[in-house]
């Protein structure tokens, strides 16, 4: 293999971070990694057996300790032999996160400050990139598996990883501490109800009623902040979905996970460097609707497309569903009021809150809470539209009593007692509901 690997004589020199095992590692795996591409032909890299590839990493680590006599036990030689494998075949540090399923997200600031969270919580980890030019190539390196490119000319990018989980990448000039990635991860398995309720993010009432007004085909929206599960709660709502159905799903970045046999997977495609090529969500409601669905779900409605969701709902296409980010279900429909004004048609905003009203049936609030937590705080229903509102009734939420001494919220489920006027609906879909769930109340003490 050659003995042409030097560690560099002045790096433990140059500053405070003098003679540390951090650098000297950094500064071996680098130079086990070139040498290594010298050695094997890139494009035969990765269609090499792992075990292969192992032999070949292991031999160039063990000539550059013995022409060398670096220091290093068994145990720190494997180590860097299986960060090197990670740095060749995968995204390098960020593989033993990625590895971990109880990380939610993997939040990168810059490449020596990188924080996870996990259980709803975050936490800075001592997981490091050798400099901003190695963060970046991990960069490159995710977006061009899926075709997409990231330099000064397009600095944001969204991707998604081989799970599915999904990137978002920003570099300078406009991120100006260096390079920005951030990896929501794409959860493999998908929540049950049974789950829903053991984890006391709903309360079984809640459930049942959920469950009705989905196979009754009524409009769901589900609203919450940033990272609070609307996608998960999304997931888990579509389990109602008769399976002989057909459904067509929309997205920007592909994450919703529907269990039945009949779904069409759409996803938008962002312009080229000349402003060509680009698909939005706008597009593909349009060519949905010419594809016979019996329901569309858009993963997440941000933009002008709303008109053309709002028109899918009202011309047929009952019982979708979609996400919106807001902080309570009077914030979700200004918002979308706000999304259908983007479309430039001058549309009346009398005419768009009857739209609204109309087309929705339901909005589900979901919220993170300070312990981490997922809850579903309300369930309301959509009554009417105002002149200038939808007026909406609320007929569950989640009541805060107060914090434990470990920092765990105390609360309670309950109904408002509101019968709610689907209830009609219900019936004549042939589902009944009994009276007593619009009357439990559960209490939770975490």
């Amino acid at each position: 293999m050659g003995s042409n690997i030097r560690p560099n004589p002045g790096r433990g020199a140059a500053g405070p971070q003098t003679g540390r095992p951090t650098d000297r590692n950094f500064e071996l795996k680098a130079q086990v990694h070139r040498k290594l591409l010298t050695v094997l032909n890139l494009e035969r890299v990765s269609s090499l057996p792992k075990d292969r590839l192992r032999a070949e990493i292991g031999r160039v680590v063990e000539r550059l300790l013995e022409d060398e006599r670096v220091p290093m036990t068994a145990q720190e030689q494997n180590r860097i032999v299986e960060e090197v494998l990670d740095e060749v075949l995968g995204l390098g540090p960020l593989e033993p996160l990625l590895k971990e399923p109880s990380i939610s997200d993997i939040l990168v600031n810059r490449h020596d400050k990188v924080f996870i969270e996990r259980g709803g919580k975050l936490t800075e980890v001592p997981v490091r990139f050798r400099d901003d030019a190695h963060l970046l190539h991990i960069i490159e390196k995710i977006v061009s598996q899926v075709g997409r490119r990231i330099d000064e000319a397009q600095p944001i990018v969204d991707a998604r990883l081989q799970d599915g989980s999904r990137v978002n990448a920003i570099i300078p000039p406009l991120a100006l501490d260096g390079c920005c990635l951030s990896i929501r991860r794409f959860g493999r398995h998908v929540i049950t109800q049974e789950e829903m309720v053991q984890y006391k993010t709903i309360m079984p009432a809640m459930l049942k009623f959920l469950a009705a007004c989905v196979q009754a085909k009524c409009t769901v929206l589900i609203s919450g902040g940033t990272g609070s599960g609307k996608t998960t709660t999304l997931n888990a709502l579509s389990r109602f979905i008769p399976e002989d159905e057909r459904i067509v799903t929309i997205e920007d970045t592909a994450e919703l996970q529907l269990q039945q046999r009949h779904v069409v997977k759409f996803e938008t495609r962002p312009p080229n460097l000349n402003k060509e090529g680009g698909i939005n969500q706008r597009v593909l409601l349009r060519t949905a609707l010419r594809m016979r669905p019996d329901r569309i779900i858009v993963g997440e409605c941000r933009g002008a497309e709303a008109l053309d969701m709002l028109q899918a709902m009202n011309t047929g296409v009952e019982g979708s569903m979609s996400t919106v980010h807001a902080n309570t279900p009077r914030d979700a429909f200004s918002r979308l009021e706000t999304m259908v004004m983007m479309a430039d048609l001058e549309i009346p905003t009398r005419v768009i809150l009857q739209q609204l009203a109309s087309a929705i049936k339901l909005v589900v609030q979901v919220s993170r809470l300070q312990d981490g937590s997922r809850k579903i705080m309300s369930i309301a229903e959509v009554i009417g539209a105002h002149e200038d509102h939808v007026e909406i009734q609320e007929l569950f939420v989640f009541e805060r009593l107060g914090v434990t001494d470990t920092g765990k919220v105390q609360g309670r489920f309950k109904s408002t007692g509101v019968r709610p006027k689907v209830m009609d609906r219900l019936r004549v879909s042939g589902i009944s509901l009994p009276d007593s769930v619009f009357q439990e109340v559960v209490e939770v003490n975490m």
